[in-house]
């Protein structure tokens, strides 16, 4: 099957290994994105047998240049897979409908969701919040209407994703590999330590997430200087590529010796480095202010880590029974949840190990990609002239 994935922005370098595993894949990639965020040394890096075509020029320019590029090549694909639901997979549904090729649009966050906590975070006004999730609203309608399938991440985003497209699926991205995340015993913890040049003989704390709007990184810090006010020996990894921005948050926001229990590295490998950090972590906290997912956490209690994380979005959706869950932006009840994990660790890994049969079971890489293969195939006998009669 020949798949094109037609991506606007960045992307992960799972998903990228584990797509070219099921099909014949050409990628389309905005020539600047694609460098800056390193994912053309990846992908060279890992081997995976791809065509990448790079698309130059500013969000501009590439959306112009992309669809001519679509017009051009659209013909060449079986179905072509569109990162997300906005302003690059209306190129995408739009060539796809007109030349007849089915377009599976993969929706991996919400829209509507994450754009509006740049409102709540002040970031703009009245207006251009209007007027922006007016935009968003518009381009996931369109693009709900022209696509064959739209794909989407999770029970919580397969209900957002169904109000503007029919043709719903859920989907698992690049799901967790269990082989690669699985359990560290007590003994080869502290080795991981040292090799990682982690502090030994403290309560190690992981938040692997970048600052972005829709992250609530702020809740963290003062969680665990409140749970290190009360004597929990605590210190805090942040793994992201903003990760100097945290290490500035955490000195603005005026906690007591920030220096000794703030830490902040790039965001690891995925495929290489990332799994030994949670490994070696005794607690993996994740709070949002939206959330469409969460793999991080699932990636977490596939080793057996014990996960905090905020009740909102997909996370409250399918993470309660596994990780201990707090209202959004609630200090008091991140500190107490970290105070518990502390006071006994084993109690609290034994109970994480239940998550891990749950993410072997529903999230596990192969099934992820088992599940996207099959849906790309059933996209693909679906003819997009069908698409332009129901639009219009």
């Amino acid at each position: 099957m020949r798949v094109l994935f037609f991506v606007e922005g960045f992307t992960d370098i799972r998903f990228v290994v584990g797509l070219s595993e099921v099909c014949d894949l050409t990628m389309a990639v905005p020539a600047r994105s694609y460098a800056a965020s390193a994912l053309d040394t990846r992908v060279m890096e890992s081997g995976a047998s791809l065509t990448v075509h790079e698309i130059p020029g500013s969000r501009l320019e590439f959306q112009a240049r992309s669809l001519a590029y679509l017009w051009r090549v659209a013909k060449d694909f079986d179905v072509i897979l569109s990162q997300e639901v906005l302003r690059g997979s209306l190129n995408a549904t739009l060539i796809g409908a007109i030349r007849g090729v089915p377009v599976v649009t993969f929706m991996a966050i919400a829209p509507v969701e994450y754009f509006r906590c740049r409102r709540e975070r002040g970031q703009i006004g009245a207006v251009s919040a209007w007027a922006g999730e007016f935009v968003v609203r518009t381009l996931m309608a369109i693009n709900g209407r022209l696509a064959t399938t739209c794909l989407a991440l999770g029970p919580y985003l397969r209900t957002l994703a169904s109000r503007v497209c029919a043709r719903t699926e859920m989907a698992y991205y690049y799901g967790v590999d269990v082989g690669l995340f699985c359990p560290a015993d007590e003994a080869e913890r502290p080795q991981l330590r040292r090799r990682l040049h982690l502090p030994l003989g403290t309560f190690l704390i992981v938040l692997a997430s970048r600052i972005s709007h829709e992250k609530d990184p702020e809740t963290v810090l003062k969680a665990v200087a409140g749970a290190r006010a009360l004597g929990l020996d605590a210190v805090l990894l942040n793994l992201g590529g903003g990760y100097e921005q945290f290490l500035e948050l955490a000195r603005s926001l005026g906690l007591p010796d920030t220096s000794q229990w703030v830490l902040g590295r790039p965001a690891a490998h995925p495929m290489k480095e990332l799994a030994d950090y949670f490994r070696a972590a005794d607690v993996l906290v994740q709070a949002s202010l939206e959330e469409g997912l969460g793999l991080s956490p699932l990636e977490a209690l596939a080793c057996d880590t014990p996960v905090v994380a905020t009740a909102v979005g997909g996370m409250a959706a399918h993470l309660g029974p596994y990780a201990t869950l707090t209202p959004r932006r609630d200090v008091e009840a991140m500190t107490q949840a970290l105070l518990d994990i502390g006071a006994d660790p084993r109690r609290a890994r034994a109970e994480a190990a239940s998550g891990r049969e749950y993410v072997r079971a529903q999230w596990s890489r192969e099934k992820a990609f088992q599940e996207l293969r099959a849906a790309l195939e059933r996209a693909a006998g679906v003819t997009g002239s069908s698409q332009v009669k129901e639009a219009a």
